[in-house]
């Protein structure tokens, strides 16, 4: 991808045109910074037939405004993000790209934090700015460059592996997440990139966040179903009924006289927006039919099973009272749920929950006897 200063040549040339059509050169100037948020280098205004004086002249009358060495914002102080953000790349000179955690704030991977801005460049000898961090490589591949809003910025599998070295393993999962939720995760140009990042700092970090997204191949449900069943072994939980019909829908696991519904999320299957809404829309007709619904996914069951057996324990030692919505037999997995008159046992905080509460009267509406 053409750096911006490339771009930049064919935006002047034109803007330059609208100028002169215009009979001044500010206001192509302004045209300009309205394509840039707000800020213009000086190489810029050269191009535009701007001499040192005249800059200076601008800069004296206060319609342009310093940023950085060689950076100026056209007629207010005030920037946005997007804008300081752009100064600083303009900053840094040709082929600088916004990097690190500013790029991560850029692509929306997390908030923006601190007020140091990253930029990286390719040539060594450029030192850093006050408010603005230069990382120096040596190279950056088209494929690792990209464009968002008008501002160079390296590509998201970029981003990813420069932020395994500065930021915690935590954060980075979180970051890779939320690229993937934006549908911005590109696994064929992170694992390229990895093989080429060989010795960087956080690799291994990155490469772990890797292997959960491209291996093991994903669970089919009935190896989700044989796991959750080994589990509730180990943990020495009642097995559920498999594959149970409850209100219409065929559930994972039920266990009927506690009607508590546990549904197996594997990522491949569930991942999706369509399956988003299709399973919140089952789990909406099932507690209108009286049933309680847990979740879990294949990662869960893997590697917090106690965690998952102890929320399974807990629902069953709990079970709602009262009869449920629906009353078909077929409907509600084969068994009906115990009542409250029959001798079994119940739960004492639900049963008292049932109990009407009355508020007591304020001392003076007390009738004194």
């Amino acid at each position: 991808m053409a750096d911006i200063d490339r771009q930049i040549r064919g935006q002047t040339a034109v803007t330059l045109a609208e100028g002169k059509r215009l009979g001044t050169v500010d206001r192509a100037v302004a045209e300009l910074a309205g394509q840039q948020h707000g800020v213009v280098a000086r190489r810029q205004l050269l191009a535009f037939g701007l001499g040192p004086g005249a800059i200076e002249h601008r800069i004296a009358n206060g319609r342009l405004h310093r940023v950085h060495y060689g950076v100026y914002a056209v007629g207010y102080r005030s920037l946005t993000p997007h804008g300081h953000w752009l100064a600083a790349v303009l900053a840094a000179g040709p082929g600088a790209v916004l990097s690190h955690r500013s790029a991560a704030a850029l692509w929306g991977l997390r908030p923006a934090a601190g007020r140091r801005i990253d930029v990286t460049v390719c040539r060594r000898g450029r030192r850093g700015r006050p408010g603005i961090a230069v990382h120096v490589t040596r190279e950056l591949r088209d494929r690792d460059r990209a464009q968002r809003v008008s501002i160079p910025v390296t590509s998201v599998a970029r981003t990813l592996l420069d932020l395994a070295g500065v930021i915690p393993e935590r954060q980075l999962s979180r970051a890779f997440e939320e690229a993937d939720r934006a549908d911005l995760l590109d696994l064929g140009a992170i694992e390229d990139i990895c093989l080429r990042g060989r010795g960087r700092r956080g690799l291994g970090a990155l490469l772990r966040l890797l292997a959960d997204q491209t291996g093991p191949t994903p669970a089919t449900r009935s190896e989700l179903e044989r796991v959750f069943l080994d589990l509730c072994d180990d943990h020495r939980l009642p097995r559920p009924r498999i594959n149970a019909l409850v209100a219409g829908f065929e559930v994972d696991a039920l266990w009927p006289c506690q009607r508590l519904i546990v549904e197996l999320d594997g990522y491949a299957f569930h991942r999706t927006r369509a399956a988003f809404e299709r399973d919140r829309d089952r789990d909406a007709g099932l507690l209108l039919a009286g049933y309680r619904v847990l979740r879990f996914t294949h990662r869960r069951l893997e590697q917090d099973s106690s965690a998952t057996a102890a929320t399974v324990r807990a629902a069953l030692a709990n079970p709602p009272v009262g009869p449920p919505a629906a009353s078909n037999p077929d409907q509600l997995g084969g068994a009906q749920p115990p009542r409250l008159d029959e001798k079994t046992p119940t739960n004492p905080d639900a049963v008292t929950a049932l109990k009407p509460y009355r508020c007591p009267l304020p001392p003076w509406r007390r009738r004194s006897r």
